[in-house]
């Protein structure tokens, strides 16, 4: 953000995209107090009949801004004031009026909102060209170490992986117990907020279950008579658990027309509420070339809504993966919370995530790469494990397969830093590097 307001210098508004609840207007508001002498934040969910008025003709700017500080009791101040027009989706004049209030040039403008609602809203508008988007992700591992006073804990995590060295036994067990008490919270700053007052996790587990009813009341509104969004949705943790080698849309929406399907798994990425991992057809350098769009797998964009979601027709105190993690003792047909966990790890940090699956010889199964990433003119095929077994035949098989294409080969899994010839068996925590 504070690059975007150096760089830009007012010549575009920042549209700061994410999921509902991420904290959105939160870091506006921040933002506008530490960097600007004086800011408006006009919250749109409850602007009033005058307010929105204004934005039914802004033809007479000076008129408009004299209007808008007389409402909010605020002087701006010539390229050293922000407005911030937070949910925005409500009102979508406003975000048509951005181009001419960025031509204007006095002012810097943020926006935020529901990218679904947004996508819905503006079929009528002209969408302004002058944005700069960003996107927020729920709190990653480091921040939630912020969060919880443990401020020294992400510099050494950094130094270690650097340094390709095992942090011993008992630095390596605090660490996984952390990690595992951030995934059943997740980064979802209410989520975080409650377990700080609270040291709760049923009050937790109540607040995400708050969230995902937002998100339910948002997907509806995608196809109120079919529901599609929102099954699709839900049944996130069951696809992975069934362990399948794509999302298996049939089993989910019957008889729908494909093109309809994909058009809601489209406002499901663009909601930031799920991360999508596109199948590739040749794992090679520019894998967006080779990315299969018809087969894809989806995780939710926060482990912790992950955990409840996986539970949610149940209480709190049936939600066995609470137990498991907190004991840790995850079973097996429970890994996919660590996949789940990855893929929020490794997109939080800017990567397009991709996966690879390859037949056995003489079987109806198939070796899979969970993610592979590009490094240079290298990839870096990802096996995960929820484990803290070290066997790794999908990566041995692949390795060997496209060995000239290969740089490093990591193992994700439960345990301390090891090599394994030449696998780098790297301890989950450590993905948020890669």
């Amino acid at each position: 953000m504070v690059r975007w307001k150096n760089e830009s210098k007012g010549s575009s508004a920042l549209l700061i995209e994410g999921a509902r609840r991420v904290g959105k207007s939160t870091i506006a508001k921040t933002f506008a107090e530490n960097e600007y002498k004086s800011y408006i934040l006009i919250d749109f969910t409850k602007a009033s009949k005058r307010l929105n008025e204004l934005f039914e003709d802004i033809t007479d700017l000076d008129f408009f801004f004299l209007n808008l500080q007389n409402i909010y009791g605020v002087s701006l101040i010539k390229r050293e004031s922000v407005i911030i027009f937070d949910e925005i989706q409500f009102q979508p004049l406003a975000r048509q009026a951005i181009k001419h209030l960025v031509a204007d040039g006095r002012y810097d403008y943020i926006e935020t909102g529901s990218l679904i609602s947004i996508q819905r809203n503006v079929q009528n508008i002209l969408i302004p060209s002058e944005e700069s988007k960003i996107t927020l992700y729920p709190m990653d591992f480091d921040e939630f170490y912020w969060a919880t006073g443990k401020k020294d804990m992400p510099e050494l995590l950094s130094q270690a992986y650097q340094m390709h060295r095992p942090l011993g036994d008992a630095t390596h067990r605090k660490l996984m117990r952390d990690l595992r008490l951030y995934m059943l919270v997740g980064g979802m700053p209410q989520a975080v907020e409650s377990y700080l007052s609270s040291n709760d996790l049923r009050i937790v587990d109540n607040k995400k279950r708050e969230i995902l009813d937002l998100y339910e009341s948002d997907l509806r509104k995608l196809d109120p008579s079919s529901n599609i969004a929102s099954r699709l949705f839900r049944a996130i943790p069951n696809q992975l658990n069934n362990n399948a080698s794509r999302y298996m849309t049939r089993s989910v929406a019957p008889n729908q027309r494909i093109e309809k399907i994909e058009s809601i798994i489209a406002d499901l990425e663009d909601s930031k509420t799920v991360i999508m991992a596109h199948h590739i057809n040749d794992p090679n350098i520019g894998m967006g070339m080779f990315q299969d769009f018809d087969r894809y797998k989806m995780f939710i964009a926060d482990t912790g809504l992950f955990v409840t979601l996986a539970f949610l027709e149940k209480k709190y105190t049936e939600n066995v993966i609470y137990q498991k993690l907190l004991s840790d003792k995850l079973d097996a047909n429970l890994g996919y919370v660590y996949e789940n966990l990855v893929a929020q790890m490794l997109i939080s940090q800017g990567n397009k995530l991709f996966y690879y699956t390859f037949p056995v010889p003489d079987s109806n199964h198939n070796y899979e790469i969970d993610f592979i990433l590009s490094r240079g003119n290298k990839l870096v095929p990802i096996e995960v494990k929820s484990s803290g077994y070290k066997t790794h035949k999908s990566l041995d098989v692949f390795c060997n397969i496209f060995s000239k294409r290969v740089g490093d080969r990591i193992l994700l899994y439960t345990k301390d830093f090891s090599k394994d010839s030449e696998t780098l068996c790297m301890p989950i925590y450590y993905t948020q590097f890669l």
